[in-house]
């Protein structure tokens, strides 16, 4: 089940692209844009997290830190982060658990064919661990756009 503005986000430790562990409890008092993609170096989850890359400083002048999180290996994590410059953490989900607890994990469609996995979402955490906004099955293209809108 997704989550609704004004739940508490579910907490999570996950490791980085560095291999650190990582936890919401990290970022308290802080906001936090927290996004799930499916995997690493497609062409949608690309141009999503350089959307958001482009869009830091406006995130980071609101009061937010970026991370994106996948199911990709903390090793692919680093190489797709080092490849496209981007300024924030990206944290491995290898056993879909925080994307599960984040509603962001379930069936998807794609071509007529159903299976499970990542579905592409967004949650807006405020400094109070809440989650201000959530967006589920997001589009890659123009997201940073929406949420730099929001955020400012």
């Amino acid at each position: 089940m997704a989550l609704d503005s004004g739940d508490r986000a579910p907490d999570f430790a996950a490791t980085d692209h560095d291999g650190r562990t990582v936890r919401l409890a990290d970022y308290a008092g802080k906001g936090l844009v927290l996004y799930f993609y499916p995997k690493a170096f497609t062409p949608g989850c690309t141009t999503q997290a350089c959307d958001l890359r482009d869009r830091y400083q406006t995130f980071a002048a609101a009061g937010y830190e970026v991370v994106g999180i996948s199911p990709d290996p903390p090793e692919r994590l680093a190489e797709f982060r080092g490849e496209h410059d981007l300024p924030f953490s990206m944290l491995s989900d290898q056993d879909h658990a925080i994307a599960r607890a984040y509603g962001a994990y379930g069936t998807k469609k794609n071509y007529g064919r159903e299976y499970e996995g990542i579905i592409r979402s967004t949650f807006v955490i405020g400094s109070d661990g809440r989650v201000v906004d959530a967006w589920i099955n997001v589009r890659a293209k123009g997201h940073g756009d929406r949420l730099a809108r929001l955020l400012s």
